[in-house]
């Protein structure tokens, strides 16, 4: 039985997220991590998605992350609640600059380039992408997916808390989730805190940074306005 989705973004914790959940007795997760059944089926029918969680155990909940998944249209999100009434859903944001930065040099690498090879220009047009700019988008996101489930059901992570104190993180998905949160008290701190798929960490161009404030910045004020948090560390 699927429980639980992950939703998203990119490039915002998910894979931490996946590999420390899967250490936990009552979580099943499948390999690999992302099934992209709901944005990419890729004529996998519904009796193929449920099959991949039939084997899971009485009193462990089966998930899957997929962060393409946070920018479903309306009509897929309302077929994925049609199918799942009682779905969980763990949403992680990051700084949208910071995230579209980490986001562009994944791309480079997919295209066999070098940071050396790469102008200013090849970047910029990656910022304006349609999909760089909806994975970012998180508000527009987030009330696409509060439309159809109610938002006490939407558990919301920041990457900057993931990498502050791993271990209350993983604490608070747990009992969003309603598993053991004790668990993660048994296990390496340093293991909890390991970064996974952070990237090869090159720093912002000083010269991109302003095309990137001038993208963000007014989105970040009013993501922050329609959570009611504090993401002024974000501007």
């Amino acid at each position: 039985m699927l429980d639980f989705l992950g939703i998203g973004a990119q490039k915002c914790g998910t894979t931490w997220l996946h590999v420390n959940l899967k250490r936990h007795p009552a979580v099943f997760l499948p390999e690999p991590k992302e099934l992209h059944f709901w944005n990419r089926p890729d004529g996998r029918d519904l009796a193929w998605y449920r099959d991949v969680f039939a084997g899971t155990a009485p009193g462990v909940l089966g998930g899957e992350i997929t962060p393409a998944y946070g920018f479903l249209p309306i009509a897929t999100i309302e077929a994925v609640r049609r199918e799942f009434p009682d779905l969980r859903l763990i949403y992680c944001l990051r700084n949208p600059i910071e995230r579209a930065w980490s986001s562009a040099l994944m791309a480079l690498g997919r295209a066999e380039m070098t940071l050396d090879e790469a102008s200013d220009q090849w970047f910029i047009d990656h910022f304006h992408s349609a999909g760089s700019r909806a994975r970012g988008d998180y508000e527009a996101c987030l009330r696409n997916w509060r439309a159809v489930f109610e938002p006490a059901r939407i558990q919301v992570v920041l990457f900057d808390r993931i990498v502050a104190c791993p271990l209350r993180v993983l604490r608070e998905v747990a009992g969003g989730l309603g598993i053991d949160a004790a668990f993660f008290d048994t296990v390496a701190p340093e293991l909890l805190a390991q970064p996974q798929n952070s990237g090869q960490g090159h720093p912002l161009r000083p010269s991109l940074r302003p095309v990137l404030e001038r993208l963000w910045r007014p989105r970040v004020s009013r993501l922050a306005d329609y959570l009611g948090v504090d993401l002024d560390h974000w501007r």
